[in-house]
């Protein structure tokens, strides 16, 4: 058992690791900058550590400056969360080689699957599913490249091999635009991820966003905990998730489940991470793997009562996971609402001191948030402030208690996107199910 971790972050997702911490009896260290004095977690943790400016760069990107917190405060391990350095496998070797256990897969494995050129690769070579492509980076050959394109099919889409969060990606529906989409999204690659390789797939005009939970131990067991639907997004950033995903036979889960477990023993995958499909006409495609906890891991803990940082530091301590696919039930339907500090509808940033705040109750509800009353959020981070989760025995159930819970809350000082939620949960087709990863963008571009 690990007697005291660091938390290598903030805001909500730093709280929820706290929490898990006390229940285990395990000791925290809270990093912080110096705009995060005042965050909820560094007021409750053990002991708090100052790491540096308000900027990112300079403290929660600090690599030197969080090894040495750990070190002055005799920390056995380093949870990153998500974002930052979560998934930055310099930054985990680092750790490792520090003498600390990184809460998270292996370096090398972080490496693998965040290129995506070399985790496609690895997915075809275990038996997951793909998006017709190139097979590998894209080479500067003009001829072979248009040839590639014409058998692939139009519409295809550039992405970059280092890309993520939207950018260094260009959908191209014809020949004519496609050298130059090539060109601008090399420089993009390099300019955003010091990486200037690309690779190009199938655009797929109308998939949804499928994901699917896996947790693995060092030992080679694997488990995978069902879907995800997190196809309601904004400039590809997930606004809603939904667990289980509507359309998905109880057969199209067991083989992708088998698939996966086996992809995971096959890449020597160790902890919590996500595979992430488009899914269309009933097929599923692997985009990426996130490794490291999701944003919206709530609502898999929600249908299955699995608690998966609990899960990710077991891992870390070297023990085995706790579960075995047998054990796995999937109870009910959950949702999640993004509550993000910014204007409902202009989607500017909405800093400021929080002059009220309330949080909704009632079954089935849960609030992960980091606010309380005269918190004042920074103007520096995400905008993320609170995510909103609600479990009913039915879908209908959770969408009837998250509309609910929406009405319920109070956050006054600053504006959120909390009406957006209202608008969505009683949008006829998001109630029917379904809805594809271009629905919202669409719908606020015929409703702004």
């Amino acid at each position: 058992m690990l007697e005291k971790i660091l938390i290598a972050n903030r805001g909500e997702i730093a709280l929820r690791i706290l929490r898990a911490c006390r229940e285990m009896g395990i000791a925290t260290v809270a990093v912080h900058s110096e705009a995060d004095r005042d965050l909820k977690h560094v007021r409750l943790a053990d002991e708090s550590v100052c790491i540096g400016p308000a900027s990112s760069t300079e403290s929660y990107l600090n690599v030197p400056a969080i090894i040495s917190a750990a070190e002055v405060t005799d920390s056995g391990a380093i949870h990153p969360g998500y974002g930052f350095l979560s998934e930055n496998a310099d930054f985990a070797e680092r750790v490792e080689s520090s003498g600390f256990a990184f809460i998270g897969p292996r370096p090398e494995t972080i490496r693998l699957m965040g290129d995506k050129v070399s985790a496609k690769k690895a997915m075809i070579a275990a038996g997951v599913p793909c998006v017709p492509g190139s097979g590998g980076a894209l080479g500067d050959d003009p001829e072979e490249n248009m040839r590639l394109a014409a058998e692939i099919g139009y519409p295809v889409i550039i992405k970059a091999a280092g890309g993520g969060g939207g950018r260094g990606m260009r959908v191209v529906h014809t020949e004519g635009s496609l050298l130059n989409s090539i060109a601008i999204t090399r420089n993009e690659a390099k300019q955003f991820f010091a990486n200037d390789a690309l690779y190009m797939e199938k655009y797929l005009e109308h998939p949804r966003h499928v994901e699917f939970q896996v947790l693995a131990d060092s030992h080679g067991n694997a488990v995978c905990l069902g879907e995800r639907d997190c196809s309601m997004q904004r400039r590809h950033q997930k606004v809603i998730e939904e667990a289980p995903a509507l359309g998905i036979t109880p057969a199209m889960r067991e083989e992708m489940i088998q698939r996966l477990n086996r992809a995971c023993r096959e890449i020597g995958y160790r902890g919590a991470g996500t595979f992430e499909f488009l899914f269309e006409n009933d097929e599923f495609f692997f985009m990426e793997m996130n490794t490291r906890i999701q944003v919206e891991h709530p609502i898999t803990e929600a249908i299955t009562g699995i608690d998966l940082v609990r899960e990710q530091i077991n891992i870390a301590a070297g023990e085995h996971l706790s579960i075995s696919q047998e054990d796995i039930r999937i109870n009910g339907h959950a949702i999640e609402c993004r509550i993000n500090a910014e204007d409902p509808v202009k989607f500017f940033p909405s800093p400021g001191t929080v002059t009220q705040y309330h949080a909704p109750g009632g079954p089935g509800i849960r609030v992960d948030t980091h606010l309380y009353n005269g918190y004042t959020v920074p103007q520096y981070y995400d905008s993320m402030v609170a995510k909103l989760i609600a479990h009913g025995p039915t879908r209908d159930i959770a969408i009837a208690r998250i509309r609910g819970a929406l009405g319920e809350i109070v956050i006054d000082g600053i504006k959120t996107n909390i009406p957006l939620h209202i608008d969505l949960m009683n949008d006829t087709n998001f109630q029917k199910g379904g809805t594809n990863i271009h629905y919202l963008e669409k719908k606020l571009k015929t409703n702004p």
